[in-house]
């Protein structure tokens, strides 16, 4: 890699709705210069290029040859290919997430990095939320958590069901959490308008003994992003979306409610600042491709439990 004095040169790949703000934040963060974006949408990629000051490129190739580093953006059954095009040009990565659509195309990334020397980092951008950084000081002996992830229907997302859309957000975020290896699963699923499930539920026990309730739906007419985290002498309550929450601690006669002092802060300028000192140090992101793999695997069991119950079911009255 070869820093210029401007700092470490970035990409996107893929400036959609949010592709844009990742090229947005690159052109406004200390220690980086925005090189240029590529997108398939050739009106899209100069239309963001003209606005943050960069070059449309062609080709995923030809802006990752420019690079020292990129945002894959893309939707997720295209992340395999956008990841192996930058890595063969020694381009370090954040991924967004889920890190891919299969474990065999992850284990071709994680591969692909190994060989290349280069550092990937999945976008599980709710580890950088401050409500998460509250979450990982207070957090040490979870003993049941309920996560709710809710949104309007929207097409961007549905090249994959609910699961790998929204609900692997709280997926990376229990298992973080709970920091134990997945023991069983439990999963029910409803598709409502796209091909695969719109809603779904699933239940997670992990070895040591806590169990997670995950709800995920993008069929609501409001957004809610939120956790509950049951602990022996506390129960916290947390909005991810809204950057606070409360906790009610247990004490000698009563229970006590506390209002949680939040600083709030853009978790997606969060995330890539700390991917760039990764990258600037080559050294070990806070989320990285193995834990983007982990959270897949527990994801695909989700979605295949709910697509064997409804291979079972279809037909039924």
């Amino acid at each position: 890699m070869n820093i210029s004095g401007k700092g470490i040169k970035c990409g996107v790949i893929g400036v959609g709705y949010l592709g844009q703000h990742h090229a947005r934040i690159y052109s406004e963060l200390d220690g980086c210069e925005i090189v240029g974006v590529h997108d398939t949408d050739e009106v899209r990629c100069r239309q963001i290029a003209e606005r943050f000051g960069c070059a449309p490129y062609s080709s995923a190739e030809e802006l990752s040859s420019a690079c020292d580093a990129v945002s894959v953006v893309v939707p997720t059954d295209r992340h395999r290919d956008a990841a192996l095009t930058a890595l063969r040009q020694g381009c370090h990565l954040l991924i967004e997430k889920p890190i891919c659509s299969s474990l065999e195309e992850a284990e071709e990334i994680v591969a692909a990095a190994r060989d290349a020397g280069c550092v990937v980092q999945v976008g599980h951008v709710e580890h950088f939320n401050p409500v998460m950084g509250f979450l990982e000081d207070v957090v040490k002996n979870p003993l049941y958590i309920t996560a709710d992830r809710i949104a309007p229907y929207n097409r961007r997302g549905t090249e994959v069901g609910v699961v790998l859309d929204l609900m692997i957000h709280d997926i990376g975020i229990v298992m973080e959490l709970v920091k134990s290896a997945v023991e069983r699963v439990d999963s029910v699923g409803v598709t409502v308008v796209s091909k695969t499930e719109d809603i779904a539920n699933a239940r997670i026990q992990f070895e040591n003994g806590c169990v997670a309730n995950i709800n995920a739906s993008r069929m609501s007419d409001k957004k809610i992003r939120e956790i509950r985290v049951f602990q022996p002498t506390a129960y916290l309550s947390l909005d991810f979306m809204n950057q606070r929450g409360h906790v009610m601690r247990k004490g000698m006669l009563s229970i006590k409610k506390e209002e949680i002092p939040i600083e709030k802060s853009e978790p997606l300028r969060v995330e890539l600042a700390s991917f760039l000192d990764c990258v600037a140090r080559i050294g070990e992101p806070k989320v990285d491709a193995e834990f983007g793999k982990s959270a897949l695997e527990v994801a695909i069991r989700i979605t295949e439990q709910i697509a064997e119950q409804q291979a079972k079911y279809a037909g039924k009255g």
